[in-house]
């Protein structure tokens, strides 16, 4: 690592909100005196087993928002809600300019629509090789292949040198739309001197090269030729390859095609409009249409691919769908990845939907998907073709960061060049050196229905309680000097069930009052002080009594 720069020595600072040490969350600023640029803005879904009742999760904005004077843009690299979706919080605080290509701002624009922003937001369309100039920077775009059509890196030029940055990346050689990687401009940039390095990680640890997603429609093919009845097949919703290929196999097989879920409804208009997905003529009808059709002639092409419990396939599972139910004989292809926390609903769904009687077809017993992240192989030949001065590995937990660092290691990027960093930790660029810097505010912020940040650590761990042990409630009142003139009264929930308990409720009421009989009559003889005493009482019986230790809430009035 090299020393510190002289005062004097303009530098750069790029400064992680998110998406380093997570999968998820991915934002990054790009800091150069009092100027500042976002890449990316992106949300985390959380695991319900450690955040229940919350919705998402955001990046912290306020070291941005400090800088607000100063903070020229938003600059995204395809349309993930790992990548957007924090966008409406952000645009609530600061309307900065957002820059992305068309798909992708399609798709920003339907999310800042409900949350009631589009009118106010400032799009502004870029494309690949048009250059963008934001204060001190200039912003090039660079063509790459994802799992999302209309994917780019950046190319940020800053008064110290150029920084860039992959976004979530492979390099197909062969992708659905003709849109290649553009190794030219990556290799360029290496030609010129690339300082700083940042690349996504995710499928570091795995070998070779990640298949191309011609190779999923090959297998799709096969799957449709011998399927004897529907296929109903769950995919990402803005997996728009993904979905031209079953649109075009259906018009192979003379099969129809239904649409459910809203994303899915929206998202394939939206690249029909945009000239991204081509639809067969005919292809595409009402889901009332379709189930008139033979089943050999059906295809449903859902959401629900992570088996989330309101989505379409979810419903369908358990024959909760209005429309459509699963028969024996049907073929159900989940063709996605599994994203980390999503493990065991997907596989309540599979069960769910082998007791039914279909086939199904996911990741673990048959080639349905392939990932839209670089494999070893691919991530060497972009530290190959960028040959960059620092490497900074991105995107991933810290398990997929490290192993990332030892694999630029392994291509010739000495150790004291890579910076294994994480959320909040700052690397400070100059023309001539390099180093970690500060700790930048990067903690995650909860949002809950039309809460932002105002569920913490307590508020978790008190549902967590009562997921696990249920609530007490006591209630009673008090005279002046503390005595009980009614009550205590007890509902529970989450605990025991109240009308089968009435013998041990009767002991625990008893337990309350001797509490308060030999309260000491020197103490106190308000609300709290009593709730203080009921809380331990209770608490005090329900542990030796059943080893339980519920949430215990007094409520003590005073006549």
């Amino acid at each position: 690592m090299d020393s510190p720069p002289p005062a004097s020595e303009p530098a750069v600072r790029l400064i992680p909100l998110g998406g380093l040490g997570e999968i998820g969350l991915n934002m990054m600023l790009v800091e150069s005196g009092d100027d500042v640029i976002a890449i990316d803005c992106g949300l985390m879904f959380p695991d319900p087993d450690e955040m229940p009742g919350i919705d998402h999760v955001i990046p912290d904005f306020s070291y941005a928002l400090a800088k607000r004077d100063g903070f020229r843009a938003v600059f995204l690299t395809h349309g993930h809600e790992d990548h957007i979706g924090a966008l409406p919080y952000l645009l609530r605080a600061a309307n900065v300019p957002v820059y992305g290509t068309p798909l992708t701002l399609a798709l920003v624009a339907e999310r800042l629509r409900e949350h009631g922003l589009l009118e106010g937001a400032d799009l502004r369309t870029i494309r690949p090789r048009e250059r963008v100039e934001v204060g001190p920077f200039r912003v090039d775009p660079i063509r790459v292949t994802h799992s999302i059509a209309d994917g780019i890196g950046l190319a940020v030029e800053t008064p110290v040198g150029t920084v860039v940055h992959t976004g979530d990346f492979k390099l197909d050689p062969s992708p659905l739309d003709g849109e290649g990687p553009d190794y030219h401009r990556f290799a360029e940039l290496g030609e010129h001197g690339v300082l700083v390095l940042c690349s996504d990680s995710t499928n570091v640890d795995r070998a070779g090269h990640t298949r191309s997603e011609i190779d999923v429609g090959v297998a799709l093919r096969g799957h449709f030729q011998r399927a004897p009845a529907r296929i109903i097949l769950a995919t990402f919703s803005s997996h728009i390859h993904r979905i031209q290929q079953v649109l075009t196999l259906a018009a192979e097989h003379g099969r129809r095609v239904a649409l459910l879920g809203m994303s899915m409804q929206r998202n394939v208009t939206l690249a029909a409009t945009l000239g991204i997905l081509h639809v067969p003529d005919g292809v595409l009808v009402p889901l009332d249409e379709l189930v008139d059709l033979p089943r050999e002639r059906q295809i449903i092409l859902s959401t629900g691919s992570q088996g989330e419990p309101n989505s379409a396939l979810a419903l369908m599972a358990v024959g909760e769908h209005r429309y459509v139910q699963v028969e024996r004989g049907d073929l159900v292809i989940i063709s996605a990845r599994v994203i980390p926390g999503h493990e065991r609903t997907i596989g309540r769904v599979v069960n769910a939907l082998l007791r039914l009687g279909a086939e199904v077809l996911y990741d673990d017993n048959a080639f349905v998907h392939v990932s839209g992240h670089a494999s070893q192989e691919e991530l060497k030949l972009m530290l190959n073709l960028t040959r960059p001065r620092y490497f900074i590995p991105v995107h991933g937990e810290y398990r997929h960061l490290l192993a990332h660092a030892r694999l630029a290691e392994g291509v010739g990027v000495t150790p004291d060049r890579v910076f294994l960093v994480e959320n909040g930790t700052g690397v400070e660029v100059t023309k001539t050196a390099a180093r970690v810097v500060g700790r930048y505010p990067a903690g995650r912020v909860l949002v809950d229905g039309k809460g932002v940040g105002d569920i913490g650590a307590v508020v978790l761990r008190d549902r967590q309680i009562l997921s696990e042990d249920g609530v007490v409630a006591v209630s009673l009142v008090v005279d002046r000097a503390g005595a009980v003139v009614a009550g205590p009264e007890i509902a529970s929930r989450g605990f025991v069930y109240v009308k089968e308990s009435e013998a041990m409720l009767d002991e625990l009421r008893a337990a309350v009052l001797a509490a308060l009989a030999g309260r000491d009559p020197a103490t106190p003889a308000d609300r709290e002080a009593i709730g203080a005493l009921v809380r331990s009482a209770v608490r005090h019986f329900i542990n030796q009594r059943f080893q339980r230790k519920p949430v215990v809430l007094p409520v003590i009035l005073e006549v």
